[in-house]
């Protein structure tokens, strides 16, 4: 077996070798500047062959995977020439913000583990690996741990009956959504309104059930695709990494100095499939399919559901109108409005128009999917959207940001109260390029690619994250949180009262409202400056990973 494998230089493989290890998917920007600035044979002069235009093979790596992105590939030339523009013309930093995008939205990958955050009115979800935890107040069982739990003090694992691994996690007022990598979608908490997708209404959902209408929905089962036949193993040694890869009889070792500290680990280089994606509502749900159609049920009083009429529905049906329209890659739920991003940048909404949060300059319910033509009219690409309780928070494919509805206590960022009727750039940050937005309960945050996070809006009890002003303070501009300045932060969620953060090392930091254990600290009755999360099933799991 030993005869199989011998050592070579990385000099000596073709370009081609190592241009396919390169854009295998796996390796995230950070990566590949890591490469980059710490091997000639990335970085500098060399002997390998790829187009002039390009700094480096490293540089062409970028490139190709920029390509080969989602987002990228939906977006029109101009659109994709503003954004190489915007980048300073570096393909590596265009490759940074198209997966700080996809990462910020679903789960964040790190040398230490996976992870993903969704805060609810007074609960917070948490994806940890492939494990599930709730923290919080147990209404009508939206922590998932059983009738008899009404309040977990910390993070607590939630059990599920199906062994597939969840990827994908949405919070609410009073029920929660969970996507398991197989494409199974369960629920629970209050389904009286039929918001859980079961039929059964006459008590609350304490445990994760499966939504069995959606078993016959037409879409793919997730599969896992090998790219090619590679074991890749990554160690630690001192302040150097060493990559090491098989590949057809040949093994392949890299070393460099990553800029993050990366802990042992071994996996297969599989290219990462789409999946599912569901959002709640207030007493209703969104389920977006891997074929990007839409379903819903649940209390359809203004429409949200989407189906042009206001009769509720009992289990997920699917839109019709948005199949015609061409696929829809982003969902946002807000309390009784929903808002669509198709492949293309376009954006839908419907549902209530209270509070202009649909963006037609109107509030007139729609209770079927209208395009908002302000984006459409400017060409502008929409990637993200987010639906606060009353007003919505929008990220182009640029990284320029766009608010409207509610001004309430500055929301929307500039610099006064005044509602917006449709979406309007938010230029106090046009020389930033942002990544993530969130919305929630008249405050809003934005998350920057260099890992920094403004908040405006509403103090609420602390959940801005602005320690030096009161709780009931207003902050009518963005303005960056100084006090997690130290930490690169890769997503954020907020709540009703309480907003939870994660960096790229793994780390969860709270603020604001703890007074139903919704940061998961069992001690503190609220935080104005953010502090540390640590969850012992999860020291306890790290601990025996490092045992092995």
């Amino acid at each position: 077996m030993a005869d199989r494998y011998r050592l070579v230089s990385m000099e000596e493989l073709p370009s081609h070798l190592i241009l396919e290890i390169l854009t295998t998917g796996r390796l995230s920007a950070v990566d590949l500047v890591c490469l980059e600035l710490t091997s000639r044979t990335f970085g500098g002069s060399h002997e390998l062959f790829y187009p002039h235009k390009f700094r480096s093979l490293v540089d062409f790596a970028a490139y190709q995977l920029c390509l080969s992105h989602s987002v990228h590939y939906g977006m029109a030339q101009n659109a994709q020439k503003e954004l190489f523009d915007r980048c300073g013309g570096n393909w590596k930093r265009v490759l940074r913000f198209l997966q700080a995008v996809e990462e910020s939205s679903g789960i964040v990958r790190t040398s230490a583990c996976s992870i993903q955050v969704a805060t609810g009115r007074y609960h917070t979800l948490m994806i940890h690996d492939s494990s599930v935890y709730s923290c919080g107040s147990s209404l009508c069982g939206v922590l998932g741990h059983g009738s008899e739990t009404t309040q977990c003090v910390i993070f607590t694992p939630i059990k599920f009956p199906s062994l597939a691994p969840v990827v994908q996690i949405s919070a609410s007022h009073n029920h929660a959504a969970f996507v398991l990598q197989s494409g199974e979608v369960f629920t629970c908490g209050d389904n009286s309104s039929f918001c859980c997708g079961h039929r059964d209404t006459s008590r609350p959902i304490f445990k994760p059930r499966l939504v069995e209408a959606l078993k016959g929905v037409p879409c793919k089962k997730v599969k896992a695709i090998i790219t090619f036949s590679i074991v890749n193993i990554e160690f630690r040694r001192g302040t150097r990494c060493l990559t090491m890869f098989f590949l057809k009889g040949v093994c392949v070792i890299i070393s460099y100095v990553p800029q993050i500290c990366i802990t042992s680990h071994f996996c297969l280089l599989l290219k990462r499939p789409e999946l599912f994606q569901v959002a709640v509502g207030l007493n209703f749900t969104v389920f977006l399919t891997r074929q990007g159609h839409l379903y819903t049920c649940g209390t359809n009083t203004h429409g949200q559901l989407g189906h042009g009429d206001t009769l509720d529905r009992p289990i997920p049906t699917i839109i019709e109108l948005l199949k015609e329209v061409g696929s829809v890659r982003q969902i946002a739920a807000g309390p009784g409005y929903v808002l669509a991003v198709t492949d293309d940048g376009v954006v839908y909404s419907f549902g209530s128009g209270a509070n202009f949060c649909l963006g037609h300059g109107e509030q007139h319910n729609e209770l079927q999917p209208r395009v908002i033509q302000t984006f459409q009219r400017k060409g502008i690409h929409v990637v993200h959207v987010s639906a606060g309780d009353e007003h919505v928070v929008s990220l182009d494919s640029s990284g320029f940001v766009y608010t409207w509805g509610k001004g309430y206590c500055g929301a929307l960022g500039h610099g006064d109260e005044i509602d917006k009727t449709i979406p309007k750039q938010l230029n106090s940050l046009n020389n930033h390029l942002a990544v993530q937005v969130c919305a929630r309960k008249r405050k809003t945050f934005v998350l920057v690619d260099n890992g920094s996070v403004y908040g405006f809006g509403w103090m609420g009890f602390g959940s801005l994250g602005f320690p030096d002003r009161g709780a009931s303070d207003k902050i009518l501009r963005p303005r960056v949180l100084d006090c997690l300045r130290s930490h690169h932060v890769s997503q954020i969620s907020t709540g009703l009262y309480h907003t939870v953060v994660v960096t790229n090392q793994g780390r969860l930091f709270g603020f604001g409202d703890n007074e139903r254990a919704q940061l998961g600290h069992d001690t503190l009755r609220g935080c104005l400056r953010p502090t540390e999360i640590f969850v012992q099933n999860m020291l306890d799991d790290s601990c025996l990973d490092m045992e092995n």
